[in-house]
């Protein structure tokens, strides 16, 4: 396929997200189809990582080199 037809944030992962909430909201937004996502709470799991859960119903944290990744939040926090 030629790249003329592929729109510009097809081949972005969340792993490709910038480390920053605000990018992290963007994008979500955007895979949510252009409804916005936003954040509900923040808080520091066992391991010390700073946990965003969103209104997706998906909490992300970045991983040891600072790139996003999805979390199973634990139910008692």
């Amino acid at each position: 396929m030629s790249q003329a037809f592929v729109r510009e944030n097809d081949d972005l992962w969340l792993h490709d997200v910038a480390p920053s909430v605000t990018a992290l909201v963007v994008f979500l937004t955007q895979e949510n189809g252009g409804i916005r996502v936003y954040e509900t709470k923040t808080f520091t799991d066992p391991s010390g990582k700073e946990v965003h859960t969103m209104s997706n119903g998906l909490s992300y944290a970045k991983d040891d080199r600072g790139r996003w990744e999805v979390v199973v939040e634990n139910p008692t926090s």
